[in-house]
């Protein structure tokens, strides 16, 4: 159910954070390793980056190995903090370009690896916790994961740290339904992540670090994340991988 990855360190170009690596996120989109339930991620896939303090993103409906003019231009584009994602829709939503991930609130970037079960069962009571969706447009988007977003927003706006709100949006929604829940989001400083019945992995190096749900090589700095995990990052702390 998708893959996602962050970055944070030196400036990288975008084309190595999507296509680098004998299992990158592009080869990941088509011949995923460890993803639950589906084959391929070929229904949409996005980038988000950080330049001057300001987060841009580029988000497309089609599979990532068919977009030759994004792999050209990511040569160009480099940013020292990146959130990647590529989708496998679940049945019943879109395949529409304002699915595809990140979501987008201010400089915060969210995304989401799984699935609500039952969705239609508890939609109303997620839009009440996710409160007014005006300051996050994203948030209207046809697919579960814009109202996981939502949610997280909305306490992000009520003070909670980048990793503080994914939390509390994971025990939010858990106390209502099943799912996957394996969230990431960036605010151009920090990375924050949950595992909760998918995969994500952790590579550390002296200047850098990477969340993603399945490891880009087989470099053995990439330490697996157990389950049920918070995840906190930032480049002066290094890594807190605490029970969530």
């Amino acid at each position: 159910m998708c893959r996602h990855l962050g970055y944070l360190g030196p400036a990288r170009p975008l084309h190595d954070l999507v296509y680098d690596g004998e299992h990158s996120m592009e080869h990941q989109s088509y011949a995923p390793r460890m993803t639950r339930g589906n084959l391929l991620n070929a229904d949409g896939f996005g980038v988000g980056w950080y330049q001057a303090g300001e987060a841009f993103r580029f988000r497309r409906a089609q599979p990532v190995w068919t977009d030759v003019s994004f792999r050209e231009v990511a040569r160009a584009v480099s940013a020292p903090c990146a959130v990647v994602a590529i989708r496998s829709a679940t049945s019943g939503f879109p395949v529409d370009e304002s699915c595809a991930q990140p979501f987008r609130a201010g400089t915060r970037l969210f995304s989401h690896n799984g699935k609500v079960e039952d969705f239609a069962g508890i939609e109303a009571k997620l839009r009440e916790l996710a409160g007014d969706l005006a300051e996050v447009p994203d948030a209207r988007a046809p697919v579960d994961s814009a109202l996981l977003f939502a949610i997280a927003a909305r306490h992000w706006r009520d003070g909670a740290s980048l990793a503080d709100g994914l939390a509390a949006t994971v025990e939010a929604v858990t106390g209502l339904a099943g799912g996957r829940f394996n969230l990431l989001a960036s605010d151009g400083t920090s990375l924050a992540a949950t595992t909760r019945g998918d995969s994500l992995f952790l590579r550390i190096q002296p200047d850098a670090l990477w969340l993603a749900s399945e490891p880009l090589d087989a470099d053995p700095a990439w330490q697996e994340v157990p389950d049920a995990s918070l995840v906190s990052a930032d480049l002066a702390s290094g890594a807190r991988v605490q029970p969530l």
